[in-house]
Parts: C-alpha cells; sequence; structure tokens
C-alpha cells in the first residue's frame, strides 16, 4: 500500500533560493470530477508522463498509487483535458531534509507552496523561516481545485477566508 503523508505551506519570502538542488517543469491534469472519491491524474515532468490515483484518507494522508505510462498515451490524454494546471519544482535541501516548491504559473501565478513529504502524520518538523502559513488540507489549495478554481479567478472573499484560517 503507497501511502503520501504530507504538510504544505505558503512561502514568508525567497530564501529558499539558496537551497535549491534541481528543478523541473510540470504540466498536470485531472480526470476527475469529485474530491471526495478517488482522483485520477495525469502528469508530464518534461520526460515521462504518469498517471496517479489518489484517495484522502485523513488529516493529511493520502493513498498514492503512481504508474508511468508510454508518452504517446500520455500526450494524447493531457491534449485533451479542458484545464491544466502548469508549474516548475524546485527540490531542496534542508536541514537535511527534502523540501519541493511549486511556483505556479499562467492562471495560478504568483502562488507558490511549499511541501515536504513524512513517514508518519506525528512526524516532527522543523519549520524552515522561509515558510509562512501552514495549508496542509486547505482544499482551495490543493491541485485539483487550483485546475478547476485558479488563483486568478479567486474573490476577495476567498482571500479574506483565507486570512482568518
Amino acid at each position: 500500500m503507497s501511502l503520501e503523508i504530507e504538510r504544505r505551506f505558503l512561502l514568508e519570502n525567497d530564501e529558499w533560493k539558496n537551497f535549491i538542488t534541481h528543478k523541473t517543469f510540470i504540466e498536470q491534469g485531472y480526470l476527475s470530477y469529485d474530491m471526495d472519491d478517488w482522483i485520477v491524474r495525469i502528469r508530464f515532468n518534461g520526460k515521462n508522463f504518469k498517471i496517479a490515483l489518489k484517495k484522502h484518507i485523513k488529516n493529511f494522508t493520502n493513498y498514492e498509487f503512481e504508474y508511468l505510462i508510454p508518452s504517446e498515451d500520455g500526450e494524447k490524454i493531457i491534449s485533451n483535458l479542458n484545464k491544466t494546471i502548469k508549474k516548475e519544482r524546485f527540490f531542496l535541501k534542508v536541514n537535511k531534509r527534502n523540501w519541493i516548491i511549486d511556483c505556479f504559473k499562467e492562471k495560478n501565478y504568483p502562488l507558490k507552496i511549499a511541501e515536504i513529504e513524512l513517514k508518519e502524520e506525528k512526524e516532527e518538523i522543523i519549520i524552515p523561516n522561509f515558510l509562512s502559513k501552514e495549508i496542509t488540507g486547505l482544499r482551495i489549495f490543493s491541485n485539483f481545485s487550483l485546475t478547476k478554481y485558479p488563483l486568478s479567478k479567486w474573490k476577495n472573499e476567498d482571500l479574506k477566508n483565507l486570512n482568518k484560517n
């Protein structure tokens, strides 16, 4: 069984750039319509295509099963989606831990989200000083939601509600 346990944060400043080890460009889209059911994602990272099946279990733990698919199939699927998101993904090493920073493009620009994967939910982490608000579990920030309701479409009330949390 594959589990994904991750915490997510907004960024406070650009100090994270000092910790970059490498980067990639990602385009991804969804073949699902309901966040409460299994989510089916296709992702292209500039080299290959992967299909992922994801399902929320509890708190910040999900089932995640990911499979490589032939490029020809991936190109056909992603080119027939109405909406995708594009982002530049930066890989960081901070305090001997691996972090990623997603810098969203197009309709989700200038959003930047940091993620760290954990072995268990209770795992302690050191929060780097370049992070600000924790957004773990806030659905509006999920990649699935950002595909359907991008940052550029957010209303003032969305932003006000965010500041209350």
